[in-house]
C-alpha cells in the first residue's frame, strides 16, 4: 500500500511549471508537500533519517577505508525497499544471455493479459549503483509497473559489475543486451521499432552510452532513451560551455547543512586519483573521455533517439542532466527535460514511498505508449 495520499499524483500530473535553464526549457514537476524554495521534499526528507541528521550538525565523514573493505559495504547498503503497485497480474521470465562474453542474467515483466499481442513495444532498464554495485531488485517493482501502465514487455539487466569486471564489461553486457531484445523481437512478442532504453544513476550512464554505440554499430534501432539523473561525464573531464557550481542550487538556511554536506558531492568535478569509484570502472585516466565513459565527450550527439532527462532537484547530476539534455537538443534530438522539485538522488528505488517515483513511472509509461 502506498505510503502517500492518491492526490499528491494528481498534483505532480497537473501541478507542473515550465522553466529556462541554459537556454532550454525544463519542466518543474512540484512538491506536493512543500511549496517554499530550495526545501527538500518532505516524505523524502523523512526517509533520510540519523544519518543525514547527523551530517546536519556539521560531522564530518570517518575517514574512508580501503576499496575491498568499501566496495561491499557499499553494495549492501545501496537501493532503497519499496513496494509493489501493480494492479494485474505480471508475468516474470529470467534467462542468461552471452553475447558480450559474459553470463549475463535477463529478466522480463510483462501483463499476462497482453500476451497474446505480438507487437508490444518494450523497454530495458539498466539499474543504478555507481558501476560497482546495484541490483536488478531494487528496480524490479518499477520496472513491472511501467510493464503494467505501458502494456509493454520491460526487460531487466543483470549486468556486470567492477571492480571484477572494469569497463567496458558492463557497457558490452548492455549493449548486447539490447542488441539481443532486437534481434530476438518477434520471438518476445515486441515491435522491433518500439524498444526503448532507460537507466537511472550510472544505469543513466548506460544508457546513453548504448544509444552511442548502437548508433556508431548501426544496430540495435533504439526508439528512446530514458536517461535519469545520469552520470554523463566523469572526473573533471568536459565540454565547452559546461560548469558545475553549488551555486547553481537555491537552497534553504534550513536545509542547507543536509543538501551541501552529501546531495551535492555526485557529478562534482574532482580528480581522476581522488574518485575511488570511478577508479574502480575504469583502469586507464585517458577513458573519461572516451565517449562511452563520458558520453558529453561525443563528437556528435546527432541521430539519437529521441530522450527524456530527468532530474532531482537537490542531486549533483542534475547539471549533468540538463546539461546533456541541452546537447541532445542543440544536436537536433528530441528531447524532453524533467526536474523533480525537493528530491534528491535515486529517488525511483523509493516506489510507494514518495509519489514522485510512482508519477515518473507514469511518464515513462506514457512515453511509451505514444512511439
Amino acid at each position: 500500500m502506498r505510503k502517500y495520499d492518491a492526490n499528491a499524483i494528481e498534483k505532480l500530473q497537473k501541478g507542473v511549471s515550465i522553466i529556462e535553464n541554459n537556454g532550454i526549457p525544463v519542466i518543474l514537476k512540484p512538491s506536493p508537500g512543500e511549496e517554499r524554495p530550495g526545501y527538500l521534499d518532505p516524505m523524502e526528507l523523512s526517509l533520510m533519517g540519523d544519518h543525514w541528521a547527523g551530517r546536519q550538525n556539521g560531522e564530518e565523514p570517518a575517514e574512508m577505508p580501503p576499496m575491498e573493505v568499501l566496495i561491499p559495504i557499499m553494495r549492501e547498503n545501496m537501493g532503497f525497499p519499496n513496494i509493489n503497485l501493480n494492479t494485474v497480474e505480471i508475468h516474470t521470465k529470467y534467462e542468461e544471455i552471452t553475447e558480450s562474453g559474459n553470463t549475463v542474467g535477463l529478466w522480463r515483466y510483462y501483463p499476462r493479459k497482453s500476451e497474446k499481442n505480438r507487437k508490444r513495444p518494450a523497454l530495458v532498464f539498466f539499474h543504478g549503483g555507481g558501476w560497482i554495485g546495484g541490483s536488478v531488485y531494487t528496480v524490479e517493482n518499477v520496472c513491472k509497473l511501467i510493464a503494467e501502465l505501458a502494456d509493454a514487455v520491460v526487460f531487466n539487466v543483470d549486468y556486470s559489475l567492477a571492480p571484477e569486471k572494469p569497463f567496458p564489461n558492463g557497457l558490452n553486457d548492455n549493449y548486447y543486451a539490447v542488441k539481443h531484445v532486437y534481434d530476438h523481437a518477434e520471438a518476445y512478442g515486441i515491435d522491433p521499432e518500439k524498444i526503448s532504453v532507460a537507466g537511472d544513476s550510472a544505469g543513466g550512464n548506460y544508457a546513453a552510452a548504448v544509444c552511442l554505440k548502437a548508433k556508431d554499430e548501426g544496430t540495435p534501432k533504439i526508439a528512446m532513451q530514458v536517461l535519469i539523473y545520469p552520470s554523463v561525464t566523469k572526473a573533471d573531464a568536459k565540454v565547452k560551455g559546461y560548469e558545475w557550481s553549488e551555486d547553481f542550487f537555491e537552497v534553504s538556511e534550513e536545509h542547507k547543512g543536509i543538501i551541501k554536506n552529501g546531495l551535492l558531492s555526485l557529478g562534482k568535478p574532482s580528480k581522476f586519483e581522488e574518485n575511488l569509484f570511478l577508479r574502480a570502472y575504469i583502469s586507464n585516466e585517458e577513458d573519461i573521455y572516451n565517449p562511452y565513459v563520458s558520453p558529453m565527450l561525443a563528437e556528435s550527439h546527432a541521430g539519437l533517439p529521441k530522450a527524456i532527462l530527468v532530474g532531482a532537484e537537490f542531486d549533483g547530476l542534475r547539471i549533468h542532466t540538463e546539461f546533456y539534455a541541452k546537447q541532445l537538443q542543440e544536436a537536433g534530438v528530441d528531447t524532453t527535460c524533467i526536474r523533480y522539485k525537493g528530491m534528491t538522488h535515486a529517488f525511483i528505488d523509493k516506489l510507494g514511498f514518495v509519489p514522485q517515483s510512482e508519477d515518473l513511472c507514469i511518464e515513462i509509461a506514457n512515453a511509451i505508449r505514444k512511439l
